[in-house]
């Protein structure tokens, strides 16, 4: 296809169909609820939420559309200075699709995509996306698919990039004030247009591909674990793990604050935070615990594959 905005946002919606598609067959009882909305100053989105259901506790896949005069903050990201282009009076395009999953189950994890075009009227434009697990109790099995899984999509464009956005990952779902990883990361890449490995063309392929390997990865370990009995124990520390990705979500995370810049809507926006979550002063895991293993295993670094 021609790649345009136009086609963009197409793609993007089929995508969004084809993923809730997905989910719904898995999930077995709930169904996705769906919402169009516009904003004010440019474009629209359409929300698609899931509650309640026997597997997802909550769940939304968003597809949004917005334009409008380029926010001054991202003047300050150095990342979108481009030498002879003015950034005075800029207009911006931001499309997108973004997925965050809170099962019933503490042995099913948490799961997260995006993926993201934006474009200045100025001619910078950029892919960004990504793909991570939060799993409330790290199985080494599970990690070595997922991460298996990002690693096929990444080599098959270029042998650079699992490692490299792997990395980007353990780097960006990082809880400094915890001193440890969201989850078990996964891939993460921003401001992708042509480099010295791919031209744009080519990465748009690859975004695609991202894209399109979120529906059977997270499927497969929805079907693996969503079975498997668990006690109100480990009810609890997946409610203390939701904690911290409510923690990571409204601190650090860049698309929350984009969203929150821009004026977006914030149903869409704070969509990504669990219905139930849980803080407990000073909480201390049991020594050789398997809530003390998954706490060991939230660091950078970790070679799944």
């Amino acid at each position: 296809m021609e790649i345009n905005k136009e086609n963009i946002t197409e793609w993007l919606k089929i995508l969004q169909d084809n993923i809730c598609k997905s989910l719904e067959s898995e999930e077995g009882l709930a169904k996705f609820k769906e919402e169009n909305w516009t904003r004010e100053e440019g474009g629209g989105g359409r929300s698609r939420v899931i509650e309640n259901g026997n597997v997802i506790e909550k769940g939304g896949v968003m597809f949004s559309a917005v334009s409008g005069k380029t926010p001054d903050f991202l003047f300050k990201e150095k990342e979108h200075s481009v030498s002879g282009k003015s950034h005075q009076d800029t207009t911006f395009f931001a499309t997108g699709v973004s997925i965050v999953i809170h099962p019933q189950s503490p042995l099913v994890p948490i799961i997260h995509m995006n993926i993201r075009y934006f474009e200045m009227s100025n001619g910078i434009k950029w892919l960004g996306g990504g793909i991570d697990l939060t799993p409330h109790y790290i199985v080494d099995e599970d990690a070595t698919f997922f991460h298996t899984q990002l690693k096929n999509v990444c080599d098959k464009h270029h042998s650079s990039y699992y490692p490299k956005f792997k990395t980007w990952a353990d780097d960006y779902f990082f809880i400094n004030h915890r001193k440890e990883t969201r989850g078990i990361g996964g891939i993460f890449f921003d401001r992708l247009n042509e480099n010295e490995q791919l031209n744009f063309e080519q990465n748009f392929a690859f975004w695609q591909d991202v894209g399109e390997t979120f529906a059977p990865t997270y499927v497969s370990l929805m079907n693996k674990n969503k079975s498997k009995l668990f006690t109100q124990d480990q009810k609890q520390w997946q409610l203390l793990r939701r904690g911290r990705y409510v923690e990571f979500n409204l601190v650090y995370d860049k698309g929350t604050k984009f969203g929150l810049e821009t004026n977006g809507r914030i149903e869409s926006i704070l969509m990504s935070l669990p219905t139930n979550a849980s803080w407990i002063y000073d909480f201390k895991t049991k020594e050789n615990s398997p809530e003390s293993a998954t706490l060991n295993k939230l660091k950078k670094g970790i070679n799944w594959v």
